[in-house]
């Protein structure tokens, strides 16, 4: 085998990098939620989404089993926020003041609002809330290793891995009701929904994460 043979670059597609992967996947999730809002779920195709990001269906296909599942990656994100706040919460403060003055929401506040029209829609469109329900149940884990370290526990014992459901429960239900309150025009300053969510944590642990009195 000569010179010219051994330095030639490998054939083939380079494989993509976990980041970049990433925000290819963000990229389809962003343009199938503005698709999802603008004509309706049932309306939408997968070969749309994969058409305003500049891609073949076969390749969409590849990133995502079904059209609903590319919610996921603005859902998770929004999600990952929250639960990224709760894992920086001081002791000693009450979590309504942390919320307000810690909370970073996603990068693009747009994946905020996004998120929110989801789960708004997913209260009529099953595959959207299978989705969403999946995507808290991939939290409860993480909800354990913040309930554990406040308490000084195992994150794997029964206990802490209940009281981790019963939290992404209350987290839920709460952006559930905030999700339907926007979609039917009751728009609230950013402080309430905060407060909000700050009451469903303060419900579902009963204080045991140190909360202080409301």
């Amino acid at each position: 085998m000569g010179e010219t043979a051994l330095m030639s670059p490998p054939r083939g597609r380079r494989p993509m990098s976990d980041r970049r992967r990433w925000l290819q996947r963000l990229e389809i999730s962003r343009e199938a939620i503005r698709l999802f809002r603008e004509q309706g779920v049932t309306e939408t195709t997968g070969e749309q989404i994969a058409d305003a990001v500049g891609l073949s269906g076969r390749t969409l296909w590849r990133y995502f089993r079904s059209k609903e599942s590319c919610v996921e990656p603005v859902l998770s994100l929004t999600t990952d926020a929250f639960v990224d706040t709760l894992r920086r919460w001081p002791a000693g403060i009450a979590l309504e003041d942390h919320l307000i003055a810690g909370h970073h929401p996603p990068e693009h506040a747009a994946d905020g609002e996004a998120s929110l029209a989801v789960v708004a829609m997913s209260r009529h469109e099953p595959a959207l809330r299978a989705i969403w329900l999946v995507v808290f149940e991939r939290a409860e884990p993480v909800l354990a290793e913040v309930v554990a370290e406040r308490l000084g526990r195992d994150p794997d014992e029964l206990a802490v891995r209940v009281q981790a459901a019963t939290l992404a429960a209350a987290l839920r239900l709460t952006t559930e009701d905030i999700a339907a309150d926007c979609a039917d025009g009751r728009i609230r300053p950013r402080e309430e929904g905060l407060a909000r969510l700050s009451e469903s944590v303060r419900a579902a642990t009963h204080g045991v994460l140190g909360d202080l009195p409301a």
